[in-house]
């Protein structure tokens, strides 16, 4: 009697330590310009970030996962380098892990900077502090080992995938794989996580045309082809500005998907009205009664990064909390040109107000 009541109890906590919600927190290109890199260095030659993310880490932790894409290969050693060919201490990795993100993605556009050699650096350091990523790998062997990755988040299994249009014309050498866009590819892993046990499918892609405010036809095309695989999450990067966000349904699959077609820059040290900031977003994977699992609501809140100065490195705060005076103009006139945008093109993506 007191085993079976002992069982009884015991099938109650488990239950109850399973949630039927799951958030996800996205961040868009954390860059390393050579201004960013010369502001974290320190008179004994390391590099220090560990200013850059205090003010906004509450909200990173606050998700029960949190992804964000490392545009930028990292390495241990110099020489480091900005614009245009990325190369950063790994330090800066480690910051970011402190802010809280869980998953790095690397396939873009700059994941090639430092050719192979690089991309193999930026895997050693990330598998060095055992952080999950994907997009890039040291050879087809690792990524078919790697793929399809899959986490359990309170008892949700949810498939990662990540893919870029190109890295600026630098072809991978030396067997090391970049996971570029390619249709069958990304069906036929679509195909693989499900098989594998993912109740839920996120795919971030690297698209669209720099500066953009608004998605191109490619871009629109892909998107379609995603949701009629059955992708569950579609977020997106490369404009270096955000896009619109928009709740899709699939007929195919009778379910909703989100669509982030960019979320801009996390971090960086671009100058424009547009580029000087980010969103996050965060989505919402819920397990229906039927036992299936579903996306259910999405919202976003906007970041801005201050430049270093006063005392102070870069870094990434909430878009209407700017203190710095110097700043304080700039990033209003982001928040109201990347407000108006999602104001006017978002569907069922609201803003996530702040108490």
């Amino acid at each position: 009697m007191l085993t079976a009541l002992l069982t009884i109890v015991l099938n109650i906590v488990a239950q109850a330590s399973l949630s039927n919600d799951v958030e996800l927190l996205f961040a868009g290109d954390a860059m390393q310009h050579q201004a960013q890199i010369d502001a974290a260095r320190r008179p004994d030659g390391t590099y220090d970030y560990s200013d850059c993310f205090s003010d906004i880490s509450r909200y990173v932790k606050s998700a029960d996962l949190a992804i964000v894409n490392l545009e930028t290969p990292v390495g241990d050693s110099g020489p480091y380098s900005g614009y245009p060919c990325f190369f950063a201490p790994a330090s800066f990795v480690d910051a970011l892990a402190d802010a809280g993100f869980d998953v790095f993605l690397t396939a873009n556009n700059h994941t090639l900077d430092r050719r192979a050699k690089g991309l193999r650096s930026t895997i050693k350091e990330l598998n060095a502090r055992c952080i999950y990523h994907l997009g890039t790998y040291n050879h087809e062997d690792e990524r078919a080992k790697a793929l399809p990755l899959i986490l359990t988040v309170k008892g949700i299994h949810i498939g990662f995938l990540n893919y870029t249009y190109g890295t600026n014309g630098i072809t991978p050498d030396g067997g090391v794989i970049v996971d570029y866009i390619d249709r069958s590819r990304i069906a036929h892993d679509i195909a693989q996580a499900r098989e594998a046990g993912a109740e839920a499918i996120v795919v971030a892609v690297h698209w669209g045309d720099e500066y953009k405010l608004l998605p191109n036809t490619a871009q629109k095309q892909l998107a379609d082809f995603l949701v009629d695989q059955g992708t569950d999450l579609i977020i997106g990067g490369h404009p270096h500005v955000i896009q619109p966000m928009e709740v899709v349904h699939s007929d195919r699959h009778d379910k909703d998907a989100l669509l982030v077609y960019s979320l801009g820059n996390f971090i960086s040290n671009m100058k424009t009205r547009d580029t000087r900031g980010g969103a996050f977003v965060r989505a919402r994977l819920c397990r229906q009664p039927d036992g299936s699992v579903r996306f259910t609501t999405a919202d976003w809140q906007l970041h801005f990064t201050v430049p270093a100065g006063n005392g102070r490195n870069y870094h990434v705060v909430p878009a209407d909390s700017v203190d710095n005076p110097a700043w304080q103009q700039h990033a209003w006139e982001f928040v109201r040109a990347a407000s108006d945008i999602f104001h006017r093109h978002n569907r069922k993506v609201p803003e996530f107000k702040r108490k």
